[in-house]
């Protein structure tokens, strides 16, 4: 958790330093007003993301996961410093969750986090019908909840299956998009595109109770998705 805090402080520490640097360059931008563009931004999204868990059964063997599709959905603002740069964060709601046989028993292990991407956006023109865009930046992972749900005939197990992660995560995220209005005056628009994540931190941990242990062996810091969105422009 300490080597988290302290890559999350240089990825800030890189992000400020770069907005500092947009802002040097665009402040000097005085038309950019009148090029008509909307400065301001605010939309919704669907994501579906492909990631996968390995999991452990009573017995000690290791499950390996499957890639599946997960579903979530969020929220962004977005500032345009001009027509090609800007400045975007979001709060997404996103899951892993894998099925498996342990024994007797189905198990479906779950784990659902807010990701909070900070990115910068390079943008083809954000005043044309179609705008190409690509980001990249930091993203912070919160882990709000687990859950392990069982069905099927319960053995007289001794040790208790517990779902042990870390409670945050930090990585980089990136990806590439296109952007089409859908009215004349360009204050609406659907979003789609791709976007990628890595993470830096193992969310494994062997945290557990002497009379537990832990289902979860290892957890994916690589993810892959598309999205698919509407967007106001004021």
């Amino acid at each position: 958790m300490k080597n988290m805090k302290t890559i999350a402080k240089g990825l800030a520490a890189i992000t400020l330093f770069s907005l500092m640097n947009i802002f040097g360059v665009t402040a000097q931008d005085t038309n950019a007003g009148a090029s008509g563009i909307k400065r301001g931004e605010f939309g919704i999204r669907y994501m579906a993301t492909l990631t996968k868990l390995d999991v452990r059964t009573y017995n000690g063997d290791v499950v390996k996961g499957t890639l599946t599709m997960q579903q979530g959905f969020g929220i962004r603002g977005a500032f345009n410093l001009n027509k090609h740069f800007g400045i975007e964060t979001e709060v997404n709601y996103y899951q892993v969750s894998q099925k498996y046989a342990d024994g007797s028993l189905n198990r479906k292990v779950t784990i659902r986090y807010l990701q909070i991407p900070v990115l910068l956006s390079l943008n083809s023109d954000r005043t044309q019908l179609v705008n190409l865009n690509v980001v990249a930046g930091p993203q912070f992972g919160v882990n709000i909840g687990t859950s392990l749900k069982s069905t099927g005939n319960e053995t007289s197990n001794t040790l208790r299956a517990v779902v042990a992660v870390e409670q945050g995560d930090v990585g980089f995220a990136y990806g590439a998009g296109l952007e089409f209005a859908l009215n004349k005056g360009h204050s609406m628009r659907l979003d789609v595109g791709y976007r990628g994540f890595y993470g830096l931190v193992d969310l494994n941990t062997t945290q557990s109770g002497s009379s537990t242990y832990n289902v979860i062996t290892k957890i994916s810091r690589n993810r892959n998705g598309a999205y698919l969105g509407f967007t106001v422009l004021f």
